[in-house]
Protein backbone atom coordinates (compact mmCIF):
# COMPACT_ATOMS: atom_id res chain seq x y z
CA UNK A 1 0.00 0.00 0.00
CA UNK A 2 1.58 3.45 -0.94
CA UNK A 3 2.21 6.02 1.48
CA UNK A 4 -0.29 8.55 2.29
CA UNK A 5 0.53 12.23 1.66
CA UNK A 6 0.60 14.85 4.71
CA UNK A 7 -1.71 16.85 4.71
CA UNK A 8 -1.05 18.35 8.12
CA UNK A 9 -0.59 22.23 8.26
CA UNK A 10 2.03 23.96 10.48
CA UNK A 11 0.16 26.27 12.63
CA UNK A 12 1.72 29.75 12.12
CA UNK A 13 4.06 30.85 15.05
CA UNK A 14 3.20 32.70 17.76
CA UNK A 15 2.22 36.70 17.51
CA UNK A 16 3.14 39.04 20.79
CA UNK A 17 1.50 42.68 20.24
CA UNK A 18 4.61 44.59 22.32
CA UNK A 19 4.83 48.36 23.42
CA UNK A 20 8.15 48.80 23.15
CA UNK A 21 10.96 47.95 20.47
CA UNK A 22 13.59 45.75 22.59
CA UNK A 23 11.83 42.35 24.33
CA UNK A 24 12.87 39.36 25.51
CA UNK A 25 11.80 35.57 25.32
CA UNK A 26 12.07 32.52 26.97
CA UNK A 27 9.81 30.39 24.71
CA UNK A 28 7.52 30.12 27.55
CA UNK A 29 9.70 29.47 29.96
CA UNK A 30 8.99 26.43 31.93
CA UNK A 31 10.59 22.42 30.49
CA UNK A 32 9.63 23.15 27.36
CA UNK A 33 11.06 27.30 26.84
CA UNK A 34 14.65 27.97 25.85
CA UNK A 35 17.77 30.49 27.43
CA UNK A 36 16.34 33.98 27.75
CA UNK A 37 17.29 36.13 24.61
CA UNK A 38 16.76 39.96 24.30
CA UNK A 39 16.31 41.02 20.88
CA UNK A 40 15.80 44.74 19.49
CA UNK A 41 13.70 45.31 16.29
CA UNK A 42 16.26 48.05 14.92
CA UNK A 43 14.22 49.92 12.21
CA UNK A 44 11.25 47.04 11.70
CA UNK A 45 8.30 46.67 13.94
CA UNK A 46 8.69 42.83 14.52
CA UNK A 47 11.33 40.84 15.42
CA UNK A 48 10.99 37.01 15.24
CA UNK A 49 13.01 34.94 18.17
CA UNK A 50 15.49 32.63 16.80
CA UNK A 51 14.41 30.07 18.82
CA UNK A 52 11.02 29.51 19.22
CA UNK A 53 9.64 31.56 16.37
CA UNK A 54 7.66 34.07 17.84
CA UNK A 55 6.96 36.97 16.00
CA UNK A 56 7.45 40.52 18.25
CA UNK A 57 5.38 43.11 16.45
CA UNK A 58 5.56 46.37 17.70
CA UNK A 59 1.65 47.87 18.43
CA UNK A 60 0.15 51.25 18.28
CA UNK A 61 0.44 52.30 21.73
CA UNK A 62 4.51 52.24 22.48
CA UNK A 63 6.70 53.10 25.56
CA UNK A 64 9.12 55.33 25.48
CA UNK A 65 12.67 53.26 24.39
CA UNK A 66 14.11 54.02 28.09
CA UNK A 67 11.12 52.20 29.69
CA UNK A 68 11.88 48.41 28.98
CA UNK A 69 9.81 45.97 29.53
CA UNK A 70 9.99 42.14 28.98
CA UNK A 71 7.10 40.12 27.48
CA UNK A 72 8.81 37.27 28.94
CA UNK A 73 9.27 39.05 32.75
CA UNK A 74 9.70 36.32 35.17
CA UNK A 75 10.10 36.51 39.72
CA UNK A 76 13.29 37.49 40.50
CA UNK A 77 13.63 34.17 42.09
CA UNK A 78 13.78 32.36 38.84
CA UNK A 79 16.89 34.09 37.46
Amino acid sequence: MPPRPTTEIVPPPEEIVVTSKRVACDGGGGVLGHPLVYMDMGDDDFVECGYCDRRFVLGKKRKAESEYHSPAARDASSH
